[in-house]
């Protein structure tokens, strides 16, 4: 399972996503500090909402798989910005969650998601469980394994471990992680 790191602002679901992907009982705690877990990153919402401690956010990206920009559905604002995806060398994801609030205003969050750089954005419900199957089905998907010669490859293409290689372009690489059976 792909190590999951979960950023947004208080009150946004983190904690209880966190439990629904476990399918824990659902029970409300404050995150005060980092909570680590061998799949999941739940970092406290003070970390997004402010300029001092959200260096911090870059810092535990590096210990994740992919990291999550966590947004409920009814918030009147967005804490990220255009492009919030350029200080972060890991996949980006949306999660909007409270997507049954009859405040959710799904299209204004999906398209702020979209402004800040997310590849794929999920829709969940942690009450109810809605989309947290397909979820949880995109972070039991393979993490690629690619050799050190594949990596510089990829970075001289300016492309990111994640993205597919353009059409027709093939690594000449050595000793690739699919050839040493790594």
């Amino acid at each position: 399972m792909k190590k999951i790191f979960l950023m947004g602002r208080s009150e946004a679901g983190k904690t209880s996503l966190t439990q629904a992907l476990k399918g824990e009982k659902l029970h409300y705690v404050k995150t005060q500090y980092t909570n680590t877990d061998d799949d999941t990153i739940d970092s406290p919402g003070e970390y997004a909402e402010s300029k001092h401690f959200s260096v911090g956010l870059a810092c535990f990206s590096f210990e994740a798989d992919v990291v999550a920009m966590v947004q409920s559905a009814d918030e009147p604002f967005s804490l990220f910005g255009y492009g919030s995806n350029a200080f972060i060398l890991r996949p980006l994801i949306g999660i909007i969650t409270k997507i049954d609030s009859p405040y959710a205003n799904v299209p204004m969050v999906r398209q702020w998601m979209l402004n800040a750089g997310c590849e794929r954005i999920f829709l969940v419900n942690n009450v109810t469980g809605e989309g947290i199957d397909e979820l949880r089905a995109f972070l039991n998907e393979d993490v690629p394994k690619l050799s050190l010669e594949e990596a510089k490859f990829r970075q001289s293409l300016g492309l990111n471990e994640w993205d597919p290689l353009p059409e027709g372009v093939a690594c000449s690489c050595q000793n690739t992680s699919r050839n040493s059976g790594v």
